[in-house]
């Protein structure tokens, strides 16, 4: 008689083993049906602490079916001892089923009395296979129905208390140390000009702590907080269903993520309301039309520099632009004369603000330049902003912060994958089956609203980081444009100079009406630190320090009179003498620099010194430049070293390995924020003639090129 050979295979969901489930037990009754049906035993697989919920993650049984595959030891049947054992997932077990088959090998449960090979074993393996799954989704189903109808009664569905309420035997209660916070967010973002961030802004600035809540670290606010508050309906009395679903991830079968969705039912809270739904609803439209630019029906060239930047001397307001055009008898146009004014929206002193002036565009402008102009021409005020480009940025609060949230996380999820093992290995002939099914749900509901929190928390601490590293990287283009901002600053059109002065100056405040000396500019408050009379300063104020002069019948003449330390007229034209002294007509560079800012200041200089600039902003850009045209094309090769695809030395090295007749001669300038005498050396092992530190000295960049 023929000896039939089989394999074995157990497995366990969780560490615990349970009684008359262990790996041991399993084992046994498998031999021991093996014996007595004459079957000779000739290879053990075993997962430990694996769910059957997909055959991933189970190592044994993958090697199992490889084996089968393989015919390695020529066996016709695998023995589990249920088929809840061999897997829960429907498709899997027909799938991983049907692999063995196709090798002639079948499958018998010992428990179930099932044997694949017969006709009515493979039917009971589709039946008994889906029947879990089916009642999974049920319970699911009714689950998710319990909680849909609270919702439709009013009442609170589950998870953390929203910010400004306490949560009191299922119930929501307006929480006395937050709503104050809430009140003001609403108020804040419907009756004035702020967004979002402008309202984070201002509650940490006067003092408001955000009160750390469950899993919430951070007692800061953001810009990202106060858009869920303000998203939120839960605040006008309502109650949302269903703002986040559990998403299968595509591609996957059995991998699920949150997702907002944008449109959810929305029934009326047994909860107190903290604001009226008017106010809800004025802030949702507000949300949708925010960052939605008008487009311009008059001069498309122009651009209202100053506006949200200069403030109305009354309310405060931000003052926006405005234009005054008038037609001739002909048809045609007047010149169109441009104003900036109040939008008279901000309440003072129970009334809209009433200023009516409005102050010309181009008087208001040329004086904020002025103050800019003498300022960055003191050559304190070069040596300081220098010293500050590339300096270090200090992150590590933030960074430990991150990092315990990601282990908060790590944690969460290895919770939640436990207890989806432990929900796989119920017995789904357990009479008890349904209700413990239903406590691990409700459980993993839990953990998910839990998972949520913390994924919000981490988003608030890496956009706190990148706004800490990205002020510096603007710092750094404001100060590298300061620099050179006499010669820069004419070039620009409108809306580049509107870009430049938002990104340097927070706001300009002025006098409701000419002082008797003509001063109008009050105060000017700067986004980053400047150099003046000894010392750094965030704000300029005029009392004694500024005059303007205005001669009749010639227009206004502004001279800004300030007082810095140390500042002599002869050394500013000295400066600029020595720039404009060099002659480089007819020369052909190759630049390559990533940065814009830095591109731009280079480039002119290198034009106003008669330089034919050829651009690439990239490491691969500046060798297909250089390749593209003849050899002799370039007389030298300006390049950053920090860019991306291909950095300036690998560019370096490209170029110099080209075999082109001048590889080897022509000259390469490494350009980079890196002034140490190391990195100088560096350069030139890669092949590079000359090591120039940014912010780029231009009287020392010529010169080199000369």
């Amino acid at each position: 008689m023929k000896t039939r050979r089989c394999y074995i295979y157990t497995r366990v969901s969780t560490s615990m083993q349970v009684d008359g489930y262990s790996l041991d037990a399993q084992k046994d009754k498998l031999k021991k049906y093996a014996e007595f049906q004459d079957m000779v035993v000739a290879g053990e697989y075993s997962d430990e602490g694996k769910s059957g919920k997909n055959i991933e993650g189970r190592p044994q049984f993958l090697q199992m079916l490889k084996d089968i595959e393989s015919g390695k030891d020529k066996v016709e049947f695998v023995l589990v001892f249920k088929l809840s054992r061999f897997g829960r997932n429907a498709a899997d077990v027909l799938s991983s089923l049907q692999r063995m088959q196709d090798f002639g090998v079948n499958l018998i449960c010992v428990e179930d009395g099932i044997d694949s090979s017969k006709d009515s074993g493979k039917l009971m393996i589709s039946v008994l296979s889906a029947v879990a799954e089916i009642e999974r989704e049920n319970i699911l189903v009714q689950t998710m129905e319990g909680r849909r109808q609270k919702a439709r009664e009013g009442k609170w569905n589950g998870g953390f208390a929203p910010y400004g309420y306490k949560l009191v035997d299922g119930y929501l209660y307006i929480a006395d140390d937050e709503v104050d916070v809430i009140r003001i967010i609403f108020d804040k973002y419907v009756n004035t000009t702020m967004g979002a961030s402008a309202v984070a802004t201002y509650l940490n600035e006067h003092g408001y702590v955000k009160k750390k809540r469950q899993n919430n670290t951070l007692d800061m606010f953001s810009a990202h907080f106060i858009k869920s508050i303000l998203d939120n309906p839960v605040y006008c009395g309502k109650l949302a269903y269903g703002r986040r679903k559990n998403e299968k991830i595509a591609g996957t079968r059995n991998q699920y993520h949150i997702v907002k969705q944008d449109d959810y039912p929305v029934y009326d809270g047994v909860h107190e309301a903290i604001v009226s739904e008017e106010v809800w609803q004025m802030a949702q439209r507000k949300r949708q039309e925010t960052g939605v630019k008008s487009e311009k029906i008059y001069n498309q060239e122009h651009e209202n520099i100053l506006s949200s930047i200069l403030r109305c001397p009354v309310c405060g307001a931000a003052m926006y632009g405005n234009v005054n055009r008038k037609k001739k008898k002909d048809g045609t146009l007047y010149k169109d004369y441009y104003y900036y004014h109040c939008k008279h929206r901000t309440t003072v002193n129970g009334h809209k603000c009433g200023y009516r002036r409005q102050w010309k565009q181009e008087m208001v402008d040329a004086a904020v330049e002025e103050v800019i102009r003498k300022l960055v021409t003191n050559p304190k005020f070069e040596q300081a902003i220098r010293q500050k480009i590339g300096s270090r940025i200090d992150t590590e609060e933030l960074e430990t912060e991150l990092e315990q949230l990601r282990k908060k996380l790590h944690q969460l999820n290895g919770a939640k994958a436990k207890l989806g093992q432990q929900m796989d290995s119920l017995d789904v002939t357990d009479k008890h089956y349904d209700r413990k099914y239903q406590d691990m749900e409700e459980r993993l509901y839990k953990l998910y609203d839990d998972i949520d929190s913390v994924e919000e928390e981490i988003e608030e601490v890496e956009t706190r980081i990148y706004n800490v590293r990205q002020q510096k990287i603007s710092g750094d283009n404001i100060y590298q444009f300061l620099l050179y901002f006499d010669k820069l600053y004419d070039k620009f059109t409108d809306a580049e100079k509107k870009e430049f002065l938002n990104s340097f100056i927070e706001r300009v405040d002025i006098y409701e009406q000419e002082q008797p000396d003509g001063r109008f500019l009050k105060h000017i408050k700067f986004r980053f630190p400047v150099y003046f009379n000894g010392k750094e300063i965030e704000e300029m104020s005029w009392d004694n320090e500024t005059t303007v002069e205005s001669k009749k019948g010639v227009g206004t003449i502004f001279t800004v009179t300030l007082l810095f330390e140390g500042l002599k007229e002869q050394e500013c034209k000295k400066i600029e003498e020595e720039d404009q002294n060099v002659d480089l007509s007819g020369m052909r560079v190759l630049l390559a620099e990533d940065n814009e800012l830095n591109m731009e200041i280079a480039e002119t200089f290198l034009t106003d010194a008669g330089v034919q600039v050829t651009k690439a902003y990239n490491g691969k850009e500046e060798v297909e430049r250089y390749l593209e045209q003849p050899a002799g094309t370039f007389d030298a090769i300006l390049t950053d070293l920090m860019m991306p695809i291909m950095d300036g030395c690998e560019a370096a090295r490209a170029i110099r390995s080209s075999g082109r007749a001048d590889a080897e001669s022509i000259p390469i300038i490494a350009l980079t924020a890196n002034a140490f005498w190391e990195d100088a050396e560096r350069v030139k092992r890669e092949g590079m003639n000359e090591h120039l530190p940014k912010p780029l000295d231009v009287g020392k960049m010529l010169s080199v090129l000369a």
